[in-house]
């Protein structure tokens, strides 16, 4: 008997090893690039931002703690940071709201919800340079499409590219073109929640309100609490809305207000070619992403809803 099964687990043991050896395989590709884009790349870029890089000679003296001086000493950082915070804190919920509304109407529907489904996400599909030549347009504050509508109410559009008060709100308009990643992900946690549990409310008389508050909003909190954090770095690191809508051109005419964390540091990356400051303004974003998602995560562990109850 004990020869038999001898041979039987080395079998079963030298499957088992090619087992690991394949999925080892299976995921080198993605440590080797893990590798050289994220752990080199951010290595070269924690060195690079205590030098003072020369493009022309491809040469780098020590320069300490001088980059991360300038930053704070750069009132144009401190400008570009507000900027960024504000156009976080509109962005994200309003992205959130928004992709709900979508995702419940998609929900709700019986018939013809694929066809929706794919015009809600043409727009995400849509480059971002087309998006920002459509709202160029849309937001013109004499002749944009936007204004002409209101005006058939008799509300005066503001300068929607012009005055401070309003760059930012249309930025977060062309951000809200793109909720259809979000809604996806809202759809897909919608329709994952038991109708078995819907029943029941009805059942106890609750009312829709009652059952989105009690019933979905606690079923679908973990893809709420997903969302909530990818777009709140993604607002943080917002560029191409800002840069394709206000400087473009760069001849310097772009609005403070538009002056974005992101834009900024590509200004001085790639315009004034101070790659030691741009590498010191992207580890201190990295800094403040990563202390506000620990926040996030510290919060949201005590609100969201894990198989159906809260891990605290």
């Amino acid at each position: 008997m004990a020869v038999t099964l001898r041979p039987a687990r080395v079998r079963v043991r030298q499957a088992s090893r090619r087992e690991v050896l394949a999925g080892y395989l299976f995921i080198a590709p993605w440590v080797v690039g893990f590798l050289i884009f994220t752990v080199i790349s951010m290595s070269w870029s924690l060195g690079l931002s205590f030098t003072h890089f020369d493009l022309a000679s491809n040469s780098a003296t020590a320069a300490g703690l001088d980059n991360y001086k300038l930053i704070f000493g750069d009132p144009k950082v401190l400008t570009s940071l507000f900027n960024t915070f504000v156009y976080a804190i509109m962005a994200v919920p309003l992205e959130l709201a928004f992709a709900m509304v979508l995702a419940l109407l998609l929900n709700g529907m019986v018939r013809g919800s694929g066809v929706f489904r794919t015009i809600f996400y043409l727009p995400k599909m849509t480059p971002h340079v087309a998006t920002a030549s459509v709202f160029l347009l849309l937001l013109n504050g004499n002749v944009g499409a936007i204004n002409q509508f209101l005006g058939l109410f008799g509300i005066n559009g503001p300068q929607w590219l012009t005055d401070p008060h309003w760059v930012k709100p249309s930025i977060v308009m062309m951000t809200l073109w793109g909720a259809a990643g979000s809604m996806v992900i809202l759809l897909a946690a919608l329709q994952n929640v038991p109708r078995e549990l819907y029943e029941a409310a009805q059942v106890d008389g609750a009312n829709r309100w009652q059952q989105f508050w009690r019933l979905t909003l606690p079923m679908i909190s973990p893809a709420v609490f997903f969302l909530v954090i990818v777009n709140t770095i993604a607002a943080l690191q917002v560029f191409d809305q800002a840069y394709l809508l206000f400087f473009r051109d760069a001849n310097g005419s772009a609005p403070d207000a538009a002056l974005f964390y992101g834009v900024y540091l590509f200004q001085q990356a790639f315009q004034q070619f101070n790659f030691g400051l741009a590498a010191a303004m992207a580890w201190l974003l990295f800094v403040i992403i990563l202390i506000i998602t620990l926040i996030q995560m510290k919060i949201g562990n005590k609100l969201v809803f894990y198989g159906g109850g809260r891990d605290d």
